[in-house]
């Protein structure tokens, strides 16, 4: 009896764990299986993906990068344009209030031929882009000795171009006067009278 009694309950205990292992192996599908389908759909979309973009080619050109080196080449020469038309200017407003220019100026305008062929009101010819003073050509060294300079001058009948050119051989001693004259416009050439001013020393 006892043995009858023991198969039973062997029986039961395996009967249920039977049971149970069906029930571990059911939940174990539910959880896994779908995952898994999961996983390997995203895998596959992801590969459809990748190869979607591998295979497509842009029909659009690319954009080409612009060169900047025409830029600064033209701020450079921008620059240095502006800088040089500064030092003309200033270097031209130097000359213009120079005493040497002045006593030109001075001795141009009471010239007793010229007051004749010019007219009355003698002054320098003035340009717009040097703010109304005239253009000076030619250098003035006084430390040096050398003077030569010319410009523009206008009365009330024509106008003419004065040239002046004068060395100093040697310090202390007046100023040699080589040329100054005026050629007017038609090719008249008035020799100026020279005045001491002009010759005195520094």
């Amino acid at each position: 009896m006892a043995c009858t009694s023991t198969l039973k309950s062997v029986s039961v205990l395996s009967g249920v764990s039977r049971n149970v292992l069906r029930q571990s192996s059911k939940e174990y599908s539910a959880l896994y299986l779908p995952c898994r389908r999961y996983t390997e759909g995203t895998a596959s979309s992801q590969d459809r993906s990748t190869s979607m973009y591998s295979n497509f080619k842009s029909h659009r050109p690319l954009p080409q990068i612009e060169k900047r080196w025409p830029t600064f080449i033209g701020i450079g020469v921008v620059v240095l344009t502006g800088w040089a038309a500064f030092l003309t200017y200033v270097t031209n407003e130097t000359k213009v209030t120079s005493s040497v220019v002045k006593q030109i100026l001075r001795t141009v305008k009471t010239d007793p031929q010229l007051l004749e062929t010019l007219g009355l009101a003698i002054r320098p010819q003035p340009e717009w882009w040097l703010n109304g003073y005239p253009v000076i050509h030619g250098q003035i060294n006084q430390l040096q000795g050398n003077i030569d300079v010319s410009f523009r001058i206008k009365g009330s009948r024509r106008s003419g171009t004065v040239y002046f050119t004068s060395v100093r051989k040697a310090k202390g001693i007046p100023y040699e006067i080589l040329r100054f004259r005026v050629i007017h416009d038609d090719g008249q050439v008035v020799e100026v009278q020279t005045t001491p001013e002009l010759t005195e020393s520094d």
